[in-house]
């Protein structure tokens, strides 16, 4: 058999990974997503003219928000004392790009909290324009980068033809 899985004890239960013994150190994670839509969706948002508001300054918000929260929605996350969430917005031809960063200095990385900053700031973005596109496509949610840890700096190779491929450098 290949190796053991963290998350399930020797009875095949669920367990929650004791970190109690590790070194405290200098942790970061940034994520990326995106949400496709129509031209004249992308518009609106860009001259805030939705008809809900400023759409990106409430899924920046709503991404902080969820991040802070991870360990309410992601049952094996530990509750995590994060230093700093950032979310930023990029316009693409047809897409908004979110990418949030989270960083704490503690014994657990921050990936699922960049992760769900992410999906809920496009999820916020959905709602806040639905009204002008249902159609909308929220996509591409990954790990771009992680730092800090056993494992030490992980980086996606964002140039290969398989997106789901990373390169740990």
């Amino acid at each position: 058999m290949g190796k053991s899985l963290t998350h399930i004890d020797s009875e095949g239960s669920a367990r929650m990974v004791d970190v109690g013994a590790k070194a405290e150190t200098q942790r970061v994670a940034v994520a990326s997503g995106r949400i496709t839509m129509t031209v004249e969706a992308l518009a609106a948002i860009r001259a805030g003219d939705a008809p809900k508001g400023d759409v990106l300054g409430t899924a920046r918000i709503a991404g902080i928000m969820a991040a802070k929260k991870t360990s309410d929605l992601i049952p094996m996350c530990h509750p995590l004392m994060i230093d700093a969430v950032n979310v930023d917005f990029t316009f693409e031809d047809d897409a908004i790009r979110a990418t949030a960063t989270a960083a704490l200095t503690g014994k657990t990385g921050v990936e699922m909290e960049a992760i769900t900053g992410v999906s809920v700031a496009l999820l916020t973005i959905y709602d806040m324009a639905k009204a002008l596109d249902k159609g909308m496509v929220i996509g591409e949610i990954r790990l771009i980068e992680k730092r800090g840890g056993k494992s030490g700096h992980w980086k996606a190779d964002l140039g290969k033809a398989d997106p789901g491929k990373a390169d740990i450098s």
